[in-house]
């Protein structure tokens, strides 16, 4: 029968009990506020900043292929709500359908990685785009939103969900962000499985100093071309 601890001892043991969850408490709630802080302020600058060379984006799009310059793709938010991500559009406007006439390969490729390596569904301008992760300019409007973070997990579609089985919950309890730990340090040159990982690695270790070596991990990734596609 194991020891019972004495009355001080519980006390004592308490005390650090509470103490210890209210310090990571208020630490979670300064770091979630700083970061939305950050988020805002530096969404915002960048949209300034990006202005023209977005409109020049827009043009190009609508010169090369016809069709809206941007695309908003249904993905999973945080608490499972439903996120409208917004991107230039980098396909032909028939996309989806061009799915059905993918070989046997192409098919498996994409059920299991939810991506082709040679996608012949991306515009010539939208493989640029791609590489240079210029499409996802747009989603600074989904950051100041609130919707999206600067840093956090991609977020999915609903297939991509089901991968996560019973951690899926810990997957959506934290905001999604433009770039996270798996797109600055393996963006497509990892397995999905390895992805996951170190997405869900984030979810629990996340904080202020990691986020900042994360973004400019990005940059590199982003100017080197490392993983993209």
């Amino acid at each position: 029968m194991p020891p019972i601890l004495s009355l001080e001892v519980q006390k004592t043991v308490k005390e650090e009990y509470y103490y210890r969850e209210s310090s990571e408490s208020l630490q979670s709630k300064v770091y979630l506020a700083l970061k939305r802080f950050l988020d805002v302020s530096v969404s915002v600058f960048a949209l300034i900043v990006m202005l023209i060379p977005m409109l020049l984006i827009t043009a190009l799009i609508k010169i090369e292929s016809p069709g809206p310059a941007f695309f908003v793709h249904k993905r999973i938010g945080k608490n499972g709500k439903v996120l409208p991500l917004l991107k230039f559009r980098s396909m032909y406007v028939d996309a989806d359908k061009m799915i059905e006439n993918f070989t046997p390969e192409q098919k498996k490729e994409w059920e299991e990685n939810f991506k082709l390596e040679n996608d012949p569904r991306i515009t010539k301008l939208g493989k640029f785009l791609r590489k240079s992760s210029l499409d996802e300019l747009p989603q600074l409007i989904n950051i100041i939103k609130g919707e999206l973070s600067i840093v956090g997990p991609r977020p999915v579609v609903e297939k991509e969900l089901e991968k996560y089985g019973m951690r899926r919950n810990m997957f959506l309890s934290v905001t999604p962000g433009l770039t996270g730990y798996w797109q600055a340090y393996a963006r497509s040159s990892c397995t999905y499985e390895k992805r996951m990982e170190m997405e869900l690695e984030y979810v629990e270790k996340a904080n202020l100093w990691w986020d900042i070596k994360i973004v400019f991990a990005t940059v590199g990734a982003v100017i080197n071309g490392r993983g993209a596609q």
